[in-house]
């Protein structure tokens, strides 16, 4: 009997995750009846669970639409909106807290600009939790937080939590949980990653559990450095150790400039914020915009530098899509700010040295104007454990 009673448990819990699922992953609220269809549920069934979902505030409710056919139109589904999760980002530009609930909406947020570039891990570290505190205080009553997650520019072994290594901040073997205080995060401890794997998962999808325009894909995340995140069916390949994707740190010239990881050579050395802008005769608080009106205007400079970097990103990324059989590149950062001017360049270097961009042809596609998008993919990741087993949250 025993027995009999933990399958039951679990098929309801299944049940439930594919009830959840099948919400958010609608670009439209759906009826009861239209999530009995979708999921081959039983119409009573898929009402009950829908019920339960919705008192534990995993689903909401909207206002019923207009009748099609007889009977009282359904109440429509959509995700809820009293489970929330934190992000948080560490650039080398700025601090960032946000905190975004199932629907992807931003229910609270928070950026601080500084260079954080050679600076002390501890303190910045305990400026961001002060940072989240605020934001964590800027949360509606009735919004719970499922957890918390922290993106950081460099290499993270996520089962330890430990950053090894990130060469624009220059730190090296910290733990950034232990730096936080857990009461600045609401009792929370941020599970650590990747911030480029992170941000990719905002062009995976556009809100948690519902996919984006592109499934497969090779992402760039352009800041002082370059990073980097290749996915494949919605799901970044992260490797290993979890080091994957540190596209930034291909070798695009062996005789080329001095990167701060200590090689040669690198993208980032040419298609980096600050390397770009000075390679154009620009200071490093120059904007991406002004370097794309020089060029506009025919500065001899500038566009040497678009090339250069253009033709860094074109040697670098037939590589990785040569190995990968991605032909689809987004640009993020000041990339994507510059990405109609590079673009041309790039797909006709990548269409040269593509072996098969005949009849693949490589893109490229600029992410959209979302600020620290590492913040929000930590918030995603943590939201993926409610779309995956909703009824631990239910009470």
């Amino acid at each position: 009997m025993p027995e009999q009673g933990s399958r039951q448990s679990t098929l309801r819990a299944n049940n439930l995750a594919l009830v959840t699922r099948t919400v958010c992953a609608s670009a439209r609220p759906l009826s009861r009846a239209d999530v009995a269809a979708a999921t081959s549920l039983a119409r009573a069934t898929a009402s009950r669970l829908a019920d339960d979902l919705v008192a534990g505030g995993v689903l909401g409710e909207t206002e019923p639409g207009s009748a099609v056919g007889r009977g009282r139109p359904g109440t429509p589904l959509v995700p809820g909106s009293a489970l929330a999760a934190l992000g948080l980002q560490v650039n080398a530009g700025f601090l960032a807290a946000r905190v975004i609930d199932l629907r992807g909406r931003v229910v609270a947020e928070a950026t601080e600009y500084d260079d954080f570039v050679g600076s002390d891990p501890a303190p910045t570290l305990a400026r961001l939790g002060d940072l989240s505190a605020r934001v964590c205080g800027g949360v509606p009553a009735g919004v719970r937080l499922v957890g918390a997650g922290l993106a950081v520019p460099g290499l993270v072994a996520e089962e330890s939590g430990l950053l090894v290594r990130a060469p624009n901040l220059g730190w090296s073997d910290v733990r950034p949980a232990e730096l936080i205080k857990g009461e600045a995060l609401s009792g929370l401890s941020p599970n650590v990653g990747n911030e480029a794997n992170l941000a990719a998962r905002t062009i995976a999808a556009v809100a948690p559990g519902r996919p984006g325009e592109f499934a497969d894909f090779v992402y760039l995340s352009g800041e002082i450095g370059i990073g980097g995140a290749a996915v494949s069916g919605g799901e970044v390949m992260s490797g290993r150790h979890g080091w994957a994707g540190e596209i930034g740190h291909v070798c695009v010239d062996p005789a080329g400039p001095r990167c701060r990881c200590g090689a040669t050579g690198c993208l980032e050395t040419y298609a980096g914020r600050d390397a770009l802008l000075a390679a154009a005769g620009l200071t490093p608080a120059s904007s991406p915009a002004e370097l794309a009106e020089l060029a506009a205007r025919g500065d001899k400079r500038a566009r040497a530098a678009l090339s250069g970097t253009a033709r860094a990103l074109g040697v670098a990324l037939a590589g990785v899509i040569n190995v990968l059989d991605i032909p689809t590149v987004v640009l993020g950062g000041h990339l994507a700010h510059l990405a109609e001017l590079l673009a041309p360049e790039v797909e006709a270097h990548l269409g040269a040295r593509v072996l098969s961009a005949h009849w693949a042809p490589p893109h490229i596609e600029p992410a959209g104007p979302l600020l620290a998008p590492g913040a929000t993919g930590a918030a995603y990741r943590e939201l993926a454990t409610v779309l995956a087993d909703p009824a631990a949250w239910l009470s």
